[in-house]
């Protein structure tokens, strides 16, 4: 039926520390809630004893946006079980216990993380913003100001690849974005014109997919597998930046100093098919620990 609310019943979630774990940048906390846009709907969502409550600007028919986007039916306790048994991982689960894998749209996945490139989170977030102020769509085709359901009915879209091809360099640049505004813009330009083609990702397994993503400006090994892992559900996936090489260094090979190579083999080969959860446990577990 058709609604602008609903609850998803769900246990061991997270929603904080899902939405703030640097897998994506649109989120804003408001109280006890959290406020951001999923493809053309602006939501409000609020963990509760029951589950995840969402309210939207709009009238919904249909909330499988939603549950993809959170990732809700997936059978969490099996990924979990997956894991290797040891202590550094053990220490992570238990300190961000709920910590989910969010399923985002690919496209809007892979231009953030070319925008995240030597950044903070914080820094990604306002260079996304300023991003969908300037050139995305208001949400639900309306631009009405004022609130309904407790939401921002002027809240943007993340702009199409179309409509930043017709950008010019120094209108992304006035987003603070700065080197990266070429490698943005050569990416939506090979995508709108077709001659890269996002949809066909999904179906290619794990190396030609990765291979395939790195043909793109400005996508190196860590974003491709970001883009993979967050926008693909690739969940072997294991995105290696500074950040985790130190983590790895620290939690698993403080005796030794291990080379670059020798971490990498090493994260491809220990935390088995779901890799990436454990990678996302890992990276939060540093980063609220004050590690980094």
């Amino acid at each position: 039926m058709a609604a602008t609310e609903i609850l998803l019943p769900v246990r061991n979630y997270d929603l904080a520390a899902t939405l703030d774990s640097g897998q994506v940048f649109r989120w804003q906390q408001v109280e006890n809630s959290w406020q951001g846009v999923i493809g053309n709907h602006s939501v409000r969502l609020t963990q509760t004893e029951n589950g995840i409550h969402a309210a939207t600007a709009a009238t919904v028919e249909s909330w499988d946006w939603l549950r993809e986007f959170l990732q809700t039916e997936i059978d969490f306790a099996a990924v979990l079980k997956t894991f290797p048994d040891d202590e550094p991982l053990r220490r992570a689960v238990v300190a961000c216990r709920g910590l989910r894998l969010l399923r985002q749209d690919p496209w809007e996945c892979l231009a953030s993380f070319i925008l995240s490139s030597t950044k903070q989170i914080v820094q990604i977030r306002q260079i996304v913003a300023l991003l969908c102020e300037r050139f995305g769509e208001p949400c639900g085709g309306t631009a009405s100001p004022g609130l309904r359901n407790g939401i921002v009915m002027t809240r943007r879209t993340f702009p199409t690849p179309q409509r930043l091809a017709a950008a010019t360099e120094t209108e992304l640049r006035a987003c603070k974005m700065g080197f990266r505004a070429p490698s943005l813009l050569a990416a939506a330009r090979r995508i709108a014109e077709g001659s890269f083609d996002l949809e066909k990702i999904g179906a290619l397994d794990y190396v030609t997919a990765r291979t395939e993503l790195m043909t793109l400006r400005g996508v190196g090994g860590k974003i491709a597998d970001c883009v993979l892992l967050f926008g693909y559900g690739f969940e072997s996936a294991f995105p290696v930046d500074v950040w985790i090489e130190r983590a790895l260094q620290e939690l698993y090979f403080s005796r030794r100093r291990a080379s670059d190579q020798r971490l990498r083999k090493f994260a491809a080969t220990h935390f088995g098919p779901h890799a990436g959860y454990a990678q996302q446990y890992l990276f939060h577990y540093m980063r609220t620990q004050n590690k980094f």
